[in-house]
């Protein structure tokens, strides 16, 4: 088992199609559709593929960077960009109805950092090591 994050430079091809798609997506959603119903739940679902194409790498570098045991997969660094885009797609649902505030949007984001704090501290729990456990030998 490897022992570290994966590297920037592999989860760039996911980053970049997710981007691509989000963004070229978006601009075609805001360009030639009217805010209908259709089009506004396609423009959450491309506004999240967006943010999380554009916050793979990102967060791939900082998890690299600041290591944790047990090590995060690229699973767990996909559903942090994850949270990152649904939290960007939250708060434009909210905008659009006039009922964003600043308590709010922190009040989202600090729920959101405790989700995913909670769900690596399980992971933790769970993390088995690869070194076989040293029994104590009896006197």
């Amino acid at each position: 088992m490897d022992s570290t994050s994966p590297s920037v430079k592999s989860v760039l091809p996911a980053a970049i199609t997710l981007a691509a798609l989000g963004w070229g997506g978006l601009v075609a959603v805001v360009i030639l559709t009217l805010p209908t119903v259709g089009p506004r739940w396609l423009f959450f679902f491309l506004g999240v593929l967006a943010l999380t194409g554009s916050t793979l790498p990102f967060l791939a570098f900082l998890n690299r960077r600041f290591p944790s045991i047990p090590p995060a997969t690229s699973g767990v660094i996909l559903r942090q960009s994850l949270w990152v885009g649904i939290y960007g797609a939250t708060l434009a649902w909210l905008q659009i109805g006039r009922v964003l505030t600043l308590p709010m949007a922190l009040v989202l984001v600090i729920g959101l950092v405790i989700i995913e704090w909670l769900m690596r501290l399980r992971e933790k729990s769970q993390w088995k090591p690869d070194e076989p456990r040293v029994e104590k030998s009896e006197q």
